[in-house]
Parts: structure tokens; sequence; C-alpha cells
């Protein structure tokens, strides 16, 4: 009987289950970095939450948030086993169903909070359509722009691409949710950019942008309260106006090289900055363990990038390219502005720091994005086989 050896079965391109095995290529760093930013919230959130009147639950918010973080596992699972070219097919009906679900979120089955209306209330937890939005765009425009057959792409494939960001980033945007509109039009510019557009026609683009914050400006869809931050972050807005911004940067100020310690930041212990559990958790970091911790937190995050940009660059098909492209501007661009705004280099809008920030919505939606950039790079290497 004759015996294949390894080389021979390799020489006749068949290899075993095992050499093929996607698993074989995941990206440990990637996993492990993801995991490690998500259990820094988990104590950041704990910190900035346990101060609590008598007889209620200090553990409260951290036990939604580690439900939210097992279930934000398993979809992670899920999503980087089965194949991700599947979602390029499926692209058309889940950029549906987000479109419906943004539609939905304005009846009366949607729950206003804040002065925004912008998820659904289920069995005590709130399902936010908007954080899945950043996903399902993404996946929406990379399977679009993949299917071009040039290589750069021409200002009419742009404006296209353009209006299918448009629609639910306008949808977004009337909830009011500035914030996930500014992720939404960065996960354009960074799609459009990876597949070739020009610096002219992104420029025209930008410039229909600002025209049309100036009309959203003068018929009024910009909220007093949103008017009032921007004022505020140019040193024109009232005390009431600027009041989280100098909180914020005196609350991150006091931690110092070091920090307080964990549970000892006075700022945090008393409250002075509002929502520091969600779009404010920043303070809470740099209070208590300091500009070296903070410092930690930043390097975490640029570890995520590299990978995401890494992962773009070998993938092996343009979907794969574009939607990692993607990803990385919508963690970028939250990154920068949630963090910059905690330190007064940019204006307050409510966007959550991912993985840290409290939010089961948004915990999961950035877990499915890792999960996407995980399947990205076990597969890089039979794409050319598969499809």
């Amino acid at each position: 009987m004759q015996v294949t050896t390894e080389r021979g079965r390799s020489a006749l391109g068949i290899g075993s289950l095992s050499d093929r095995a996607p698993i074989r290529h995941l990206d440990p760093v990637l996993l492990v970095t993801t995991f490690l930013l998500t259990l820094v919230g988990t104590f950041a959130i704990f910190s900035a939450t346990h101060q609590v009147a008598a007889g209620a639950d200090p553990w409260s918010f951290v036990k939604k948030q580690i439900l939210a973080w097992v279930i934000a596992a398993v979809v992670l699972g899920a999503v980087a086993v089965v194949d991700y070219r599947l979602a390029k097919v499926y692209a058309p009906f889940l950029y549906a169903a987000t479109l419906v679900l943004l539609l939905l979120v304005r009846t009366p089955l949607g729950t206003a909070a804040k002065g925004a209306q912008r998820g659904f209330y289920i069995a005590g937890f709130q399902f936010t359509p908007s954080e899945w939005t950043k996903v399902t765009v993404a996946i929406m425009l990379a399977a679009f722009l993949s299917e071009l057959k040039t290589q750069d792409l021409s200002l009419r494939d742009l404006i296209r691409a353009s209006v299918i960001a448009l629609i639910p980033m306008v949808l977004v945007f009337i909830q009011p949710d500035i914030g996930t509109t500014i992720v939404l039009a960065a996960i354009l510019g960074g799609i459009a950019v990876v597949a070739g557009a020009k610096t002219r026609h992104i420029a025209v683009l930008m410039a229909i942008g600002i025209l049309l914050i100036a009309l959203a400006f003068q018929v009024g869809l910009i909220k007093q309260y949103q008017i009032d931050r921007l004022t505020g972050f140019t040193g024109s807005g009232t005390t009431a106006a600027t009041y989280n911004q100098k909180e914020s940067e005196i609350t991150v100020g006091s931690g110092g090289w070091s920090g307080t310690g964990y549970l000892h930041g006075t700022q945090t212990n008393l409250n002075f900055v509002p929502e520091q559990h969600t779009d404010f958790i920043f303070t809470v970091i740099g209070e208590e363990f300091g500009f070296v911790g903070a410092a930690v937190l930043l390097v975490l995050y640029a570890l995520l990038l590299w990978r995401a940009i890494r992962i773009a660059a070998l993938s092996k098909d343009r979907f794969g390219t574009y939607l990692a492209a993607g990803i990385a501007s919508m963690f970028a661009i939250q990154m920068f502005v949630n963090i910059g705004m905690t330190v007064g280099i940019m204006p307050i809008t409510g966007i959550p720091l991912p993985f840290v920030s409290y939010g089961g919505s948004s915990l999961v939606a950035s877990y499915v994005a890792v999960g996407l950039l995980l399947n990205i790079h076990m597969r890089r290497l039979t794409v050319g086989a598969m499809g």
C-alpha cells in the first residue's frame, strides 16, 4: 500500500484538515487586547457607579455589563466561525433591517431618554440600533465597493457609496445622535480612501457635508443643548454648558502621574462628572490611574488599531480589506472623539469609548466588529480557493 507523505500531500495541494483549519490563523494579539480593554472598562464602571444610596446594589451596573460581556463573547465566537464572505451576500438584508430599526425607534415603540430617542427597552435592557448601524454600514459599503470593476473610485461611485451611508446617517442624526453620525461619516471616509477615492472627490464630499450641517442649523434640526456644547467648547458658552467639560478636565488632571489609586478618586466618588460610567469613563482612568494608566489604555487601543489595519492589508479580497478598514476607522474615530472631549480638545458629543464605556449594545456591536476582523484574518489564506 502506498503511503502519502506530508510533503507529497502538500505538493498535491490537498493538505490535512488541521493545516487548513482557519482557527490556526487566529490573531491572539487582537483577541487578548479586546478582552483587556473590556476588563479595564469593567473595573472603571464599578468605580464610577459603586457609590449608591443605602439599600441600593453597588454591583448593579457591573452585573449588567458582565452579562453583556458574556453575550458579546458568544457572538464574537459565532461571527468568527462563519465565513465573513457570507456577510457580503446578506449585506443588503442587514442594511435594510438596520434602516427598519432606525425608523421604528422613532415610533412609540422607541424610548426617549435625556432628549434623544435612540433605543428600545427590553426586559430591563436597552437595545440601541445606532450602535449596530456602524457595523452594518461598514459591511454594506464594503460589499458595494468591492463589486466595482475598477480599482480607482470614480466620483459617481463615491456619490453612490455616500448615499448608502447618508440614509442611516440622517436617521441617526435626527434622534438626535451627532456622535454616531460622525462615526458613520468616518467609516465612509476610511473605506473610500482605501478603495481609491481621489483627494479632490473627497474634498467635494466634505464641502457638501459642511453645507448640509449648516443647513441643519438653519432649519432647527440641531437641538439647543447641542449648540450649547459647541459654544461651550469655543469658550463662549454658559457655565451650565461648559460644566461637564471643565469637571472632566479637572478630574483627569487630578490623577497626576500615577493616579489616586483604584476606588480612591475624589472627583469620581463624589460624582462631579455626569455620565461618568458612559461618555466620560476615561476620567475615571485618568484620575485613579493617572498618566501611566491612561498611557497603558492608549497603548491597548494602538494595538487594536494596528491589528485592524494589518488585517486590512493582509486580506486577499477587496471586501475583506474594505470591511477591515471600515472597522479600523470606526474604532479610531470613537477613541479619538471620546478621549478628546474628556481632555478638552474636542466638543462634547454622546459617543462611547469602545469596550470601556458602560452599555450592552455598544459592547456587543464592538465584539461583532472584532469577530469580523478575526474572521478576515483567519481566512486570508483560503480566500482564493473558496472564492
